[in-house]
């Protein structure tokens, strides 16, 4: 009987999506609005945001299925800022603690980017410089760009599904 062996990096290696970073200070949902609308989308809110790091970060989530086109657009936050409890010990016992605000990136190579699109498709016929260029034109948007994802150490936190 012959043994068959599967090779994760395999299937890894495949890169079927194209990952464009954006930068803006915009809430999700208006960012999602106006994609929206430069775009001809009709992303939507998932039910459940990404979570990561055993809950301690969630990140918020649109998608849209074209299924005309066979193409999956997410829309995905790269940020994640939390209230927590300050570690320092005053020395008291019943002292107030203190809170501070840490932050949490979905991708850490990518600190300074606050969204992410992630968008696939099979054969990846997709004119990127065509929707970096649409996205640029919302009012609000600082820059965008594509990113490599072969450079990113991280691209297992992009698997939504």
């Amino acid at each position: 009987m012959a043994i068959h062996k599967l090779n994760l990096e395999d299937f890894l290696e495949d890169v079927d999506y194209i990952l464009i970073a954006i930068h803006s200070r915009l809430e999700d949902y208006r960012l999602a609005y106006y994609l929206n609308k430069y775009l001809n989308l009709s992303l939507v809110r998932s039910a459940q945001d990404v979570d990561y790091k055993y809950f301690s970060a969630a990140y918020s989530i649109f998608e849209w299925k074209d299924k005309a086109n066979l193409i999956t657009y997410n829309l995905v936050s790269n940020i994640c800022k939390r209230e927590e409890d300050s570690l320092q010990s005053s020395g008291l016992l019943f002292a107030n603690q203190e809170k501070i605000i840490k932050s949490y990136n979905l991708i850490p190579e990518l600190k300074n980017v606050d969204y992410l699109m992630k968008i696939t498709k099979e054969d990846l016929q997709i004119s990127e410089q065509l929707i970096v260029n649409k996205i640029q034109e919302i009012p609000q948007v600082i820059t965008t760009y594509t990113v490599n994802v072969d450079q990113i150490k991280s691209k297992d936190n992009l698997i939504f599904n």
